[in-house]
């Protein structure tokens, strides 16, 4: 008996020492990941402010109208070449049901592949998406879209005198732009994936969280890295203009 309650002591002990062993390690690598989306968000907001600060870019009158801007900044052309890999970026959209309110808590998202890597050099290029109506922010949050094919994506026009009633910007449920090397132009993403980056929303939130619960529930409070991303589409769109 003695014997036995060695044992058992021994494999006690053990247990404790893996467990105490363990967790200096996994619990600064679930921060590190954290810290990861909130300098994603960070960054994202840096381009939103840079890109809205140049009055020739986005037009007014398109970003009054949209209803969620997503942000992949600093996108590699390696990232789309490279065991699929993807870019990753911040959905805000503005809140309420039917997108009318202030802009909100932003979603993590994920593009993917298409012909993006392309279209882009070797250089860093953000991406800016403007989702101009419901049913494109609907689709997106929800699940996995094909550019041009489940929602129809055009390339934005841009500058302060830009016509935005062009059939093509028009029809479209989402206008694409892209920075590379301090050059803002619209362009084509058709063929690419947009989808909601649900392990990012979970490391962001510390819980399960879908893209959905995020941006259409209002208790969901932005961490503090959204500050600048919202606080620039608040000041430059505080309301939705159709």
């Amino acid at each position: 008996m003695r014997i036995r309650n060695k044992k058992l002591c021994a494999v006690v002990l053990g247990s404790a020492l893996g467990a105490f062993l363990w967790a200096p390690t996994a619990l600064p690598k679930a921060k590190d990941d954290e810290q990861k989306e909130n300098d994603r968000i960070q960054n994202a907001g840096t381009v939103i402010k840079e890109i809205l600060d140049i009055p020739d870019d986005i037009p007014q009158d398109l970003l009054n109208k949209a209803r969620c801007v997503i942000v992949f900044p600093s996108v590699l052309k390696a990232a789309f070449i490279v065991g699929g890999s993807y870019g990753r970026g911040v959905m805000v959209c503005r809140t309420r049901a039917d997108y009318t309110g202030p802009w909100g808590a932003p979603a993590m998202m994920a593009l993917e592949g298409g012909s993006v890597g392309l279209q882009i050099g070797g250089e860093a290029t953000d991406f800016v998406i403007l989702v101009m109506i419901n049913r494109g922010a609907d689709s997106v949050l929800h699940s996995k879209v094909k550019l041009g094919a489940d929602a129809a994506i055009s390339a934005g026009p841009k500058g302060r005198d830009a016509q935005a009633d062009t059939d093509a910007t028009m029809r479209a449920e989402m206008l694409s732009y892209s920075r590379s090397r301090g050059v803002f132009a619209g362009v084509s993403l058709e063929g690419s994936t947009l989808r909601p980056d649900n392990d990012a929303n979970k490391r962001l939130y510390g819980k399960q969280m879908s893209a959905v619960e995020i941006i259409t529930e209002s208790k969901i409070a932005a961490p503090d890295s959204a500050h600048q991303l919202i606080s620039r589409l608040q000041k430059a769109s505080p309301h939705l203009k159709t």
